[in-house]
């Protein structure tokens, strides 16, 4: 059964105060505008319309709740690095996502979506460092794989995976393909643990 095949919407929050209470297990997924981080979402839930797609970058403006059941949740953070988002909302989300990934004491693990052609820019860096204080895991997704020929989206995983292990801990990272369905099973069993993970936790 696909990890999110029961998620259902919760909440939209613009705000950290219109958060739900932080008494939930979250695993949030955030991507640069246009990396595929709703297709992924819509993928892993085996649902074609959980997740908002958009052929225009910027359309996720609000932080998505999506109940799993069990107070559980997946989290749909914004997309990041859309120039033609006005700079007034530009720095709202910055402050806004750092303090999020950084200080969210429900939120135990994070999904980086990459666009496997152009991995690891300047902002993936930087939300790779407010949550990788945390010393939670964190799960890169490779996404739009199937652009790339075999031996490019080898060579890409490798050099991404050796570029996080020297300066980020707790980070994997896969390839990942919604148009071929490509990495569901890898994903879901990284994710699904974490899930399991914090579950035992929480007892």
């Amino acid at each position: 059964m696909p990890l999110f095949q029961n998620a259902e919407f919760f909440i939209s929050a613009h705000h950290l105060r219109d958060l739900p209470p932080a008494t939930g297990l979250e695993i949030a997924f955030a991507g640069r505008s246009n990396a595929g981080k709703s297709s992924a979402i819509n993928t892993l839930a085996n649902h074609n319309r959980l997740a908002f797609v958009s052929k225009q970058p910027g359309r996720t403006q609000l932080i998505n709740f999506f109940s799993l059941g069990d107070d559980r949740y997946l989290v749909d953070l914004p997309g990041y690095g859309y120039a033609k988002v006005p700079e007034e909302m530009r720095r709202h989300w910055q402050l806004t996502l750092s303090a999020y990934l950084s200080q969210r004491m429900s939120l135990h693990g994070l999904v980086l979506v990459m666009d496997a052609r152009h991995p690891l820019t300047p902002l993936d860096r930087q939300m790779l460092d407010w949550f990788g204080s945390t010393g939670k895991p964190i799960h890169v997704l490779l996404t739009k794989s199937d652009k790339l020929s075999r031996s490019e989206a080898m060579k890409t995983l490798a050099a991404t995976r050796k570029a996080l292990s020297e300066t980020w801990e707790n980070c994997t990272a896969q390839l990942f393909s919604s148009l071929k369905k490509q990495g569901v099973e890898e994903a879901e069993k990284i994710i699904g643990n974490w899930l399991a993970r914090t579950e035992t936790d929480a007892q």
